[in-house]
């Protein structure tokens, strides 16, 4: 079971009296996120899903100096704290350096998250932590430093770059147990006092959040090579993410062109120039976190980038909490001819009302096609050879040359479809264009919604709410708009939860 403390009242006391009297009035504070304080504008809370005006006056200059002189000191990175608290503020300034805005974001220890990868922690493996902002990737590894410090009693030592980890000021939020933590003066510093730890304070273990630079990595692998446990975190979504990363792909071993022999690509059904493994990961284990009862396991970073390399889909195992805190796993094997299966339930779903479609890439990624599979959710698997194919994507200059396998795709009557380059962006648009080609899809009238409201949007300049729609749908409706530049926000609370199509670039 998780067990959750926020110190909330420690954040509401710095805000100004009639906006902590507004936020201590709410009903649901268990789920705030944070306070926004700009000048000339009323103060806002953002709850999920949610955003509450919590007073009709403006904020003042006096209300935003009032907060700044109740909190610790502002570092280079514009964040601040408050003293053995978890909570972060970060500020906004003008060209002349004056603080005009604070985002107060409420900070929360959560015990019990690790129960989800407790026994990948128990095995001396080095992880990674990969997921979109938010999710929880610094609170898991709060909790992971904790157990490795006080239930396995090993040397954990923090580098903490922001104080997220650990909390402001000298003393530690006891969130980190016995595991000793490190401040690092300045971001751009973090590489270095990485290393530090490792050479003055002999850890077993070190604690790393955001892994973002190039030295960094260089430093994480300098770590490892000493035979030290790490477990990080780092900029990306998935592990194709930091595989087509130049500055993080290190983390997973690098990436190198190599040129075969003749023979060799022959043998092997490739082309002579082909991607490799450069060197043996920083990190053994790869963890993609959906939520903290939600997290998808590649448990051997090293055979899957090889796979990946190879053009092959690795599904990763699949793990979820239930209610009363027992842990499902889930295990999707992927086959050479593209098909899936699991052995315990589970997978996300596919779209609903369309039948899985049987793709054969000529001269496409395999790899850069399953990944645009996965973020559409498109029902589709990759085939190896043309006979098992009902559809055939392709490259312009090959559709162009039309070598003989495209001639036969023709004459059988399997569509082609062309894209321009061979990227993620194109190869989701030609998944896209194939829902929408598809007759009584319940998902091509929300689509085509998005593109009417996109186009009033390009001429009007006024943004343009759509249909309410499930969250699969949304999804599909943000990635539209995306590909136009333009943004997009999911507004309202379910069932009536819609997207709004905006103008211009967000601000």
């Amino acid at each position: 079971m998780l067990r959750i403390t926020d110190d909330l009242d420690a954040i509401i006391n710095v805000l100004p009296l009639r906006v902590a009297d507004a936020v201590r009035n709410r009903p649901n504070n268990f789920e705030l996120l944070e306070i926004v304080l700009d000048l000339g504008r009323r103060p806002e809370a953002r709850y999920p899903g949610e955003e509450v005006i919590l007073s009709d006056h403006e904020v003042t200059q006096d209300d935003i100096d009032a907060v700044v002189s109740r909190i610790g000191e502002f570092t280079s990175d514009n964040r601040a704290g408050i003293e053995r608290t978890l909570h972060r503020i970060s500020c906004i300034r003008n060209r002349k350096r004056r603080i005009v805005g604070l985002t107060c974001r409420v900070g929360r220890a959560v015990f019990g998250t690790i129960r989800i990868i407790e026994d990948l922690v128990r095995e001396d493996k080095s992880i990674l932590l990969l997921g979109r902002p938010g999710v929880g990737k610094t609170t898991m590894l709060r909790e992971v430093a904790r157990f490795l410090a006080d239930e396995l009693n090993k040397r954990v030592v923090i580098v903490d770059t922001s104080n997220e980890i650990a909390g402001d000021g000298d003393i530690p939020h006891p969130g980190i147990g016995s595991a000793r933590r490190m401040q690092v003066p300045a971001p751009e510093l973090q590489h270095q006092v990485m290393i530090e730890a490792v050479e003055n304070h002999m850890p077993e273990v070190i604690i790393i959040d955001e892994i973002g630079t190039d030295l960094e990595a260089a430093a994480a692998r300098t770590i490892a090579e000493r035979g030290v446990q790490l477990v990080a975190t780092a900029h990306g979504n998935t592990l194709e993410n930091l595989i087509m990363n130049p500055t993080l792909s290190d983390l997973v071993g690098g990436i190198q062109s190599v040129t075969l022999s003749d023979e060799e690509a022959r043998r092997r059904g490739t082309q002579k120039a082909i991607l490799e493994r450069r060197a043996p990961p920083t990190f053994d284990v790869l963890v993609e976190i959906q939520s903290f009862s939600q997290v998808s396991v590649h448990g051997n970073v090293a055979e899957v980038v090889d796979a990946i390399l190879r053009g092959y889909d690795v599904p990763p195992e699949q793990r979820e909490l239930d209610a009363e805190g027992n842990m499902r796993q889930a295990q999707i094997r992927g086959r050479r001819d593209g098909q899936r299966e699991s052995e315990a339930g589970g997978g996300e779903p596919s779209a609903p009302s369309l039948r899985e479609r049987r793709i054969y890439p000529f001269g496409v990624s395999r790899q850069r096609l399953s990944q645009a599979i996965r973020e559409t959710r498109f029902p589709a698997r990759i085939v190896d050879h043309l006979d098992d194919a009902d559809v055939v994507i392709t490259l312009r200059p090959y559709y162009r040359r039309k070598p003989q396998t495209l001639h036969d795709a023709e004459a059988r009557g399997v569509p082609v479809y062309v894209v321009k380059s061979n990227t993620v962006i194109q190869l989701e648009q030609s998944l896209l264009t194939m829902r929408t080609e598809k007759a009584g899809d319940p998902v091509v009238s929300a689509l085509k919604e998005a593109e009417d409201a996109i186009g009033q949007v390009m001429n009007a300049e006024n943004a343009v709410d759509l249909a309410p729609q499930n969250a699969y749908v949304r999804r599909l409706q943000h990635m539209l708009a995306q590909r136009y530049n333009l943004p997009s926000r999911s507004m309202g609370k379910e069932p009536n939860r819609h997207v709004r199509i905006l103008p211009g670039e967000p601000e």
